[in-house]
């Protein structure tokens, strides 16, 4: 993705008339790209109608909320926004859909923003997590902030029109400005400093065994 910190993977698929098989997480994988294991501590689900806009959310780092996230049925556009100050894309957002097609997943790194708006009813998202939920370190951008500019879809896709729809928590949350003005980004350096000591700590581990 155009967003440091987070990656896309598309699984092979072994399909024949009984269905579909896939490995929609490997730690192996992930491991590879991101230098570390994810310390997997929640596993989430959530179902959406179409319309529903979740996020963009995001937690305090250290230790914040790395999350591994597909779409079991159904279809999302999944956005990541980058809200760390002082990191080269701050403010920017790119996308990707996931779907029960491809069934493609996203990994977001600690810091970074994550929302998704559901394309068809029903959709079903899974989301692997860093930590478990602490509402006291968890906060949100309004996903309809003209700031960020996200291109949120008018059509599903079966090209029908559908509405935005929100929760009163994520349509009551600050604008970027306001977040940044009150404190509440997280600070590129601290987040670089802790996916560092994520990848020592997993190097060290290694080391100690040998």
């Amino acid at each position: 993705m155009a967003i440091g910190g987070a990656w896309t993977f598309t699984p092979r698929l072994f399909g024949d008339a009984r269905g579909t098989f896939l490995e929609w997480f490997r730690q192996d994988v992930l491991e590879a790209e991101l230098g570390h294991p994810l310390d997997l501590r929640q596993a989430n689900c959530s179902v959406s109608a179409a319309g529903v806009v979740r996020g963009v959310h995001f937690a305090d780092v250290p230790p914040g909320q790395a999350k591994y996230v597909t779409c079991l049925s159904g279809s999302v556009l999944d956005v990541v926004v980058d809200l760390r100050r002082g990191s080269p894309t701050f403010g920017e957002w790119d996308s990707v859909m996931l779907d029960d097609v491809d069934r493609r997943a996203v990994y977001i790194s600690e810091g970074l923003g994550h929302a998704f708006m559901s394309l068809a009813d029903s959709s079903t998202v899974a989301y692997l997590c860093s930590t478990e939920y602490a509402p006291q370190r968890e906060h949100g951008i309004n996903p309809l902030d003209p700031q960020l500019a996200i291109m949120w879809p008018s059509v599903n896709r079966d090209g029908l029109i559908i509405q935005h729809r929100l929760s009163s928590k994520d349509a009551d949350a600050p604008s970027l400005a306001d977040a940044e003005r009150q404190g509440l980004l997280p600070e590129y350096a601290a987040t670089e400093a802790y996916r560092a000591a994520l990848v020592e700590k997993r190097c060290g581990r290694r080391s100690g065994g040998a």
